[in-house]
């Protein structure tokens, strides 16, 4: 028994001609009444006296006309609730985003003035957390989308690339290394080398450009976020490795005190992606989100993919042996 035949029956019950019937159901004579027929040896009965001029439900299936009624009426209730609730514009509602805390306090506030032009309906929720917890919040439908470092497993999972994101050494003021314009990750294989806590990728990231096991650093010397490891470099607690958004968005500290330096070609870089479940039903929003990402990237960024009409730059570019780097004038303080 489905819908559709209890569909068919109230149609019948109400026209009382399986002609009339069939042409509301917009369905043939001949299907309508093989479908009654299937309704009636399913439940045993016959529902329908066809002896007479008009067809009329038997004195057995008044009780299970007015039951298929009510479901009828339900159902249409259902789609009608889910029409109601479902936004026409499919940039309007609420879209939950994850990012991780070396990128959202430095990307985001950049941004979002830009989307909420783009999109004035649609209604951001962000939340900070690392990489392995978003996974599982994706997974689990606890939010939506993630701005995260690639690669990550994708299985069940659609990934926008949107940009790359160079990667600069933070060396202590008067630093002998700060006398140079540019340096090889090698440079910094000997020194003391700060990292952030254990779950953060960009730690993965910085052990892995620098040649270093987590045997061979000292884990006393262990930040919560990048502004630690920035105050410790600036005390001559030793050096690091900052995404260029870090060094542009983030709090100035003077050049007496802390110095930028590039990394020589090829450049070291982490690779920026927004990423879904699989069939999401807001995907239309989350791809134009994915594009806007895209399109309206700070300067400091590479576009992956599609480029854009103004002049990028892969990151800040050093002002001279005090200088600390460039600091773009769109910048915004503050965290997500």
């Amino acid at each position: 028994m489905t819908l559709k035949e209890l569909r068919y029956l109230v149609a019948l019950a109400d026209a009382g001609h399986f002609a009339r019937a069939a042409e509301a159901c917009h369905i043939s004579q001949s299907t309508l009444s093989v479908q009654i027929r299937k309704l009636e040896e399913y439940l045993g009965v016959t529902l329908f006296d066809r002896s007479l001029r008009r067809v009329a439900p038997s004195p057995v299936a008044a009780e299970i006309v007015a039951a298929a009624r009510s479901i009828v009426a339900a159902a249409d209730r259902v789609r009608s609730l889910a029409h109601e609730q479902a936004p026409h514009d499919p940039l309007a509602g609420t879209v939950r985003i994850g990012v991780i805390p070396t990128l959202g306090p430095y990307l985001m506030p950049r941004v979002l003035s830009t989307l909420h032009k783009l999109f004035p309906r649609l209604r951001l929720l962000l939340r900070e957390a690392f990489t392995h917890d978003l996974l599982a919040d994706l997974a689990t439908g606890a939010i939506d989308a993630a701005l995260l470092a690639l690669p990550v497993p994708l299985e069940g999972l659609e990934c926008e690339a949107l940009f790359t994101e160079a990667f600069l050494a933070a060396l202590p003021s008067g630093h002998p290394l700060a006398e140079r314009t540019v340096l090889r990750p090698q440079d910094l294989a000997d020194e003391p080398l700060l990292l952030l806590e254990e779950g953060h990728c960009l730690r993965d990231q910085a052990l892995e450009l620098c040649a270093r096991r987590p045997a061979g650093v000292a884990e006393e010397i262990r930040g919560t976020s990048l502004e630690t490891l920035r105050q410790m470099v600036s005390l001559g607690v030793g050096c690091t490795v900052i995404p260029a958004l870090a060094v542009s968005a983030g709090p100035a500290l003077s050049p007496t005190l802390i110095q930028y330096r590039s990394f020589a070609p090829p450049e070291p870089a982490r690779t920026i992606g927004m990423l879904w479940r699989r069939r999401a039903p807001n995907r239309p929003a989350l791809l134009a989100l994915a594009e806007a990402l895209r399109t309206h990237a700070p300067d400091e960024v590479r576009v992956v993919g599609k480029s854009r009409t103004r002049r990028t730059r892969p990151h800040p570019a050093p002002r001279g042996k005090q200088g600390q780097g460039a600091r773009g004038p769109a910048r915004r303080r503050g965290r997500v």
